[in-house]
């Protein structure tokens, strides 16, 4: 699944970043990579953007970007 899909208060690990050329650099750069654990915080009212937190700091991203990012659903 990708971040996009995760539920509010569900945790995943990220196992693919996707995207190309700098958006994709910036997505590395803000700490989500490959076997980093974050939880889905909240949703905007309309659903975009959402926010994430990982690696102890809160992420608000743009659906587009959560969707090139998959995770994998913890237990």
């Amino acid at each position: 699944m990708t971040l996009d899909q995760l539920k509010e208060g569900k945790k995943a690990v990220v196992t693919v970043v996707g995207g190309q050329g700098l958006t994709r650099k910036r997505l590395l750069e803000m700490g989500l990579t490959p076997k980093t654990h974050v939880t889905m915080v909240k949703r905007a009212p309309l659903g975009d953007p959402l926010e994430i937190e990982l690696r102890g700091y809160h992420l608000t991203l743009r659906l587009a970007d959560a969707a090139r990012i998959t995770v994998e659903a913890e237990q």
